[in-house]
């Protein structure tokens, strides 16, 4: 059994390579002019539209899955700053908890964002190109054929215009040609069908394709609108809360701290509408006559307007404390910019 099998296969490999032998032969008669091609306009750009409508197909299929990638390397990024954000996050800080629930959530949104494109539109994709390959052998079969039936064409037309006819060998011709077209149309017919209605599936395909990843990018990008809104929600209250903590640890510091009392010692008296002190951190020199001269550490009791219309924004009115100790007058007093000067 094994012997005949060996037989049967050689024998089909002598008669394939036969069949290239003769369609190579047909194809360079054909370019020469010296046998008859079978040419059908209307089919080339049938194959001509299908060939483009597989590559614009085939183009689209990569973008999505670049597209997919670009989402898989942000999930990424984006999960890998959540968990920053958690591990510097205190456990007394406002919002603890719903730090970490928005975390998940981040995480579930950007799998699901991820899980939706690839099923409900990459896989559109592939199903879509998967019967090209079929296709696309069937045509270039239907290429082999057409020679197949162009070479049977003219060795039956060569033997019946040939000197000395031989009948068996003209009806085994004509018997082949038959043969070689009903192979050649069939294939033909099918194609003719099928092509042009592949190249109007295509709009379809894109338009589901595209109107897909658009309401999935809508959905997601509107989830994730709210969660980082919440995100920013509990950054804001925890500053409050900072602020808040800070305030009352000023006024513990304030409360606990020595009071001064009033004596006749050097401050024990201040001058009429004294309010504060401050510190000169920076020279100022004065360019009119109401204006305090500052040399940096100059300290200065800040006091009131008698009329607060006069006070311009960013300007005190103060005299050094150093000219008050000595002369308890306030005639030297004068106005200064506040940002020279800081509070003690």
């Amino acid at each position: 059994m094994a012997d005949v099998g060996k037989g049967v296969t050689a024998g089909k490999l002598a008669m394939n390579v036969q069949k290239r032998l003769t369609r190579a032969q047909e194809k360079v008669l054909q370019k020469l002019g010296k046998a008859d091609e079978t040419r059908d306009a209307a089919f080339e750009e049938m194959v001509s539209s299908f060939n483009k409508q597989m590559a614009e197909g085939t183009k689209l299929q990569k973008d999505l899955k670049a597209y997919l990638t670009a989402v898989k390397t942000m999930h990424d990024a984006s999960r890998r700053l959540q968990d920053c954000l958690a591990d510097m996050y205190e456990p007394d800080w406002f919002g603890k908890e719903e730090m970490d629930a928005l975390a998940e959530d981040t995480d579930t949104l950007w799998l699901d964002y991820h899980q939706n494109i690839t099923d409900k539109s990459l896989q559109t994709m592939d199903s879509y190109l998967a019967q090209f390959p079929d296709i696309k052998a069937r045509i270039a079969k239907r290429e082999r054929k057409m020679v197949d039936f162009d070479s049977a064409r003219h060795h039956f037309a060569s033997l019946q215009k040939g000197k000395k006819k031989d009948e068996a060998k003209i009806a085994k011709a004509e018997e082949e040609l038959g043969r070689a077209q009903k192979i050649f149309e069939e294939l033909n017919v099918e194609l003719q069908d099928e092509l042009p209605v592949l190249w109007d599936r295509r709009v379809g395909v894109y338009v589901n394709t595209f109107q897909s990843l658009a309401g999935q990018q809508e959905k997601f990008h509107k989830e994730m609108s709210k969660l980082s809104q919440n995100l920013n929600d509990i950054m804001t209250k925890l500053e409050e809360q900072r602020q808040l903590n800070e305030e009352a640890n000023h006024s513990e510091s304030a409360a606990s701290a020595p009071k001064s009392s009033v004596t006749n010692g050097s401050d024990g008296e201040l001058p009429p509408g004294f309010l504060y002190k401050v510190k000169a951190i920076h020279e100022y020199t004065a360019t009119d006559g109401d204006e305090l001269e500052l040399q940096i550490g100059d300290v200065v009791l800040v006091l009131a307007f008698e009329n607060p219309d006069e006070q311009d924004d960013g300007w005190l009115l103060g005299l050094k404390e150093s000219h008050w100790l000595q002369k308890k007058d306030t005639s030297a007093k004068g106005v200064f910019p506040e940002n020279f000067t800081q509070k003690v």
